[in-house]
């Protein structure tokens, strides 16, 4: 029997929407597409450097522009310029994978969840 948790004094539980959870994996999918591409399409001393070297850049920025609680604020449209960037590097790195169309699909998910996240930001 699940028990219902009662609210504690001080503590602010976030709502976790679906959005939410599809930006989430858009995150990982970016941060594992970019650890596929460098270990993949790259000969042996630069696909290390490459295939751990281009998610732990996209962890970081995320972290610092993009996360919940960044490092340094940003004006909304800056973040989203920066959002953008990552979506941008992950597209290519499918397409020079020769997976456009997974690119291409991954890059409408993406663009289309920062865009109804950016609406519910300013709103």
């Amino acid at each position: 029997m699940p028990q219902e948790s009662a609210p504690v004094p001080g503590v602010d539980r976030p709502n976790i929407t679906a959005l939410d959870v599809v930006r989430a994996i858009v995150l990982v999918v970016a941060v594992g597409t970019l650890a596929l591409w460098g270990f993949a399409t790259w000969p042996l001393p630069w696909n290390v450097v490459l295939g751990i070297g281009a998610p732990v850049i996209v962890i970081l920025v995320w972290a610092l522009f993009l996360s919940p609680k960044p490092v340094l604020r940003l004006h909304p449209f800056l973040r989203a310029v920066v959002e953008l960037l990552i979506y941008v590097g992950v597209t290519i790195a499918w397409w020079l994978m020769d997976q456009p169309l997974v690119g291409i699909a991954f890059g409408v998910v993406a663009v289309g969840a920062g865009l109804v996240s950016g609406r519910r930001s300013l709103s």
